[in-house]
This record gives C-alpha cells, structure tokens and sequence, in this order.
C-alpha cells in the first residue's frame, strides 16, 4: 500500500497496473481489500487504484464526520498526486456516495462511472430515522451494530455459504475505531441528494445491482435507471449487496468491459 498526507493523518491506496485508469471505491466499514480479485483480474488491462478511504482499513481519521464531498476531495489528491487526469471510477455502496460526489465536484475527470449496489438519493424518512438508531448503537456498542450490520448486508438464505466473508469482514470493522465509522456514518445521513448530478452526468453510467439487497430503495430503481443520458445494468436475481463475493465472475466481466469501452481500451 501506498500512502498519501490529507491533513497531517495517512490515507492509504493501491496503484496497480498500466494504462488507462480505473479507480475502485469500497463502501462502508470495508477497505480496498474487498477488490482483490477485481485488481488482480483487471491490472492486466488498466492502472488500478483502490483507495482506504478516510478512517477506514489502514487510512487515519482526518475530520469528526467524513462527508461524501471530503472523500472525494481526498479521492482527487491522490488521483492528482500519481497524475492522472482521467479515470473511470466505481463505488460500492458508500463508495457509491462518494463517486456522485466527485462527479459533481469534478465532471471533467470522469470517463464513465459504476454505481456498484450504489445510489444517487438521500436517505428515506424512514431511512434516516434507521440512520439515527445505527448511529446511536454505535455510540453505546461498536461491536453489536458490527454484528448486526455486516451479516444483513448477505441473502438471509445464503448467509452460511459466505460465513468465510462476513467473518473477514467482522474481522476488519471490528479493528475500526468508534470514531471512525461514526465520522462515515454522520457523512451518509448528510449527504447531498445526487439525482440532478446523475442526470446531467455526459458520461456513461453503469449500475450494479441485486433484486434481494435491502439498502437500495428498488421502488426507485426505474427512475434510477433513467436519468442518466446514457445508462448500463446488470441486474442479479439471487444477489443482495455484495456482489463482489455473489457473482464475483460475472460482476468482474461486465465492470472491465464497461471501463474498457469508457476508456477505450481493446
């Protein structure tokens, strides 16, 4: 891992192949080690930089609440520090949030983008007021929300066949610091409501989604799939919102694709 300084603390990152860019963002209490078959696959046909966001896997804490626009201002530093000037980016989940933000702050970068079990809408009434519940278990018990969160984040019917994974994943959130999932979950329940963003986005935009992932509103999904001027999806029936680890051959196959039409690479 390489590392940058973003006010006094380490943001960590990888930067793996040649050629045209591809930037991977992971989502909430995860690190850039969810991509390592996607890096290992893909650096055979572009520079791959995977990114720990601020707070989480061996990235420092730089602020009391890491808004989505913060990340992607870190996200640009390292980009212009290795200098690159243009990329393709996905997020998942969180990641997700940060790749609108930094498609709204900086558009002329961007040559396609992949919300990865991602979307572009604030939280729901309801939404926030889940928001607010998790936010104030993890103030009282970091380890119990940990415990509740990751498992829902797997089919309820399959969470057996991916114990390996969520018990990597409980692993690495537990090392987190109270702290630091409360500055990302803070930076969630404030973020900005990115529809307008993704509907004048003039790049193309690829959605990654599963029928039984329970985090994206799917009572928006058409409207979702609908702003952008030009739009991509894949749509896994079996899969909930790691599809990565569910469907990680097709997943990988159809996100190098799009990045190599966006890029144009053969």
């Amino acid at each position: 891992m390489k590392s940058i300084k973003t006010r006094g603390k380490k943001i960590a990152f990888s930067d793996t192949g040649e050629g045209q860019c591809l930037v991977l963002l992971h989502g909430f209490t995860e690190s850039s080690g969810i991509w390592r078959r996607f890096i290992r696959n893909l650096s055979g046909r572009f520079r791959v930089i995977a990114i720990d966001l601020p707070g989480f896997g061996v990235s420092e804490c730089i602020a009391e609440v890491h808004s989505m626009d913060l990340m992607a201002e870190v996200v640009k530093k390292i980009l212009l520090s290795r200098g690159i000037r243009q990329c393709v980016m996905a997020g998942h989940s969180m990641g997700g949030y940060v790749t609108m933000a930094f498609a709204r702050l900086y558009p002329r970068i961007l040559k396609g983008i992949c919300l990865f079990h991602s979307h572009p809408f604030p939280d729901s009434p309801e939404g926030l007021i889940n928001r607010n519940r998790s936010i104030e278990l993890i103030k009282t018990d970091k380890f119990n929300f940990i415990l509740q969160f990751i498992p829902s984040l797997f089919p309820e019917n399959s969470q057996e066949k991916y114990r390996k994974q969520v018990n990597q994943l409980i692993d690495e959130a537990s090392g987190l610091s109270k702290e630091a999932i409360l500055a990302g979950m803070i930076g969630m329940r404030e973020r900005q409501d990115s529809a307008e963003t993704l509907k004048n986005l003039k790049v193309p935009v690829l959605f990654i989604l599963g029928m039984k992932d329970k985090r994206i509103p799917m009572e928006h999904t058409g409207e979702m799939l609908l702003l952008p001027k030009h739009s991509e999806s894949l749509i896994l029936q079996e899969v909930a919102h790691m599809g990565f680890y569910e469907s990680p051959t097709l997943t990988l196959r159809v996100l190098g694709d799009f990045a190599a039409r966006c890029l144009g690479v053969d």
